[in-house]
């Protein structure tokens, strides 16, 4: 409950390169918040938990009327983008500043994988309007071209795959195997799309925490190994190509105190 004392342990696998991961992250598209604004009980009060350098929170903002915005790492927040109605904390998941039966919706942009599940979902009820929504959301493989989409699974499957950390696999699953345990929504198709050019891909590569921990336990850079292929296959790296990523949610409406 608010104001009790408490700590816990968190998987904090980008406080090292918060700067990185802020400067090198795509935007959801505005119509999913849009979207989870509509099956809301009201627009008062959004909570991104898990908010990073805050990208979901500042598109809530749009939508409700204040955002709530937490994240277990300190060095995340100090990252976050300043926005008028977002109000960054850091505070982990699981325990949270915000009074009971409270807000509308809870939102966890690719983060609720490295919650712990029993915890954060009694914290969600416990904040949560009658009839409040979840909604946690997750993106896996890049789609570019069928030769850069290639190159790039090798990378994260072959070469950086065995230093991602063990619960990468409710991404890779789609988050189709996270409990979940609430009256379920299926949502319209959401796809995250930018132009991108190949530095920029490179930037996003290079803030994974796989590629982050390859460096430090091999002294050198994983992107190196394909690179060349990766240039070839690209051209002209200032050349902009469209990057899109298909999302995958999970969304789920509080009925237990309805």
């Amino acid at each position: 409950m608010p104001g009790e004392s408490k700590t816990f342990n968190f998987e904090d696998h980008f406080s090292g390169h918060s700067e990185k991961y802020a400067q090198s992250r795509p935007r959801y598209p505005d119509e999913v918040y849009a979207y989870l604004a509509s099956i809301a009980p009201g627009r008062s009060l959004a909570w991104d938990c898990g908010t990073g350098s805050g990208q979901a929170a500042i598109g809530l903002a749009k939508h409700f009327d204040n955002i709530y915005a937490t994240d277990a790492s300190a060095e995340q927040i100090s990252h976050a983008y300043p926005y008028e109605n977002v109000e960054y904390h850091a505070e982990p998941a699981e325990h949270v500043s915000l009074r009971d039966s409270s807000v509308d919706l809870v939102t966890v942009a690719v983060a609720i994988h490295w919650f712990n599940f029993d915890e954060f979902y009694r914290e969600v009820k416990r904040v949560l309007k009658p009839n409040g929504i979840l909604a946690a959301w997750t993106y896996n493989a890049v789609e570019i071209s069928p030769e850069i989409d290639s190159l790039v699974w090798h990378y994260y499957r072959d070469i950086v795959g065995p230093y991602w950390p063990e619960r990468i696999h409710y991404i890779e699953e789609r988050y189709k195997t996270l409990p979940f345990p609430f009256e379920e929504i299926l949502p319209p198709s959401f796809n995250m799309k930018i132009r991108w050019n190949l530095i920029q891909l490179a930037g996003f590569l290079d803030s994974w925490s796989a590629t982050q921990r390859y460096k430090v336990q091999k002294g050198q850079h994983p992107l190196e190994l394909i690179w060349d292929k990766l240039a070839a296959a690209w051209g002209d790296e200032k050349e902009t190509r469209l990057v899109r990523w298909p999302l995958h949610f999970r969304i789920g409406r509080n009925a237990s105190n309805a």
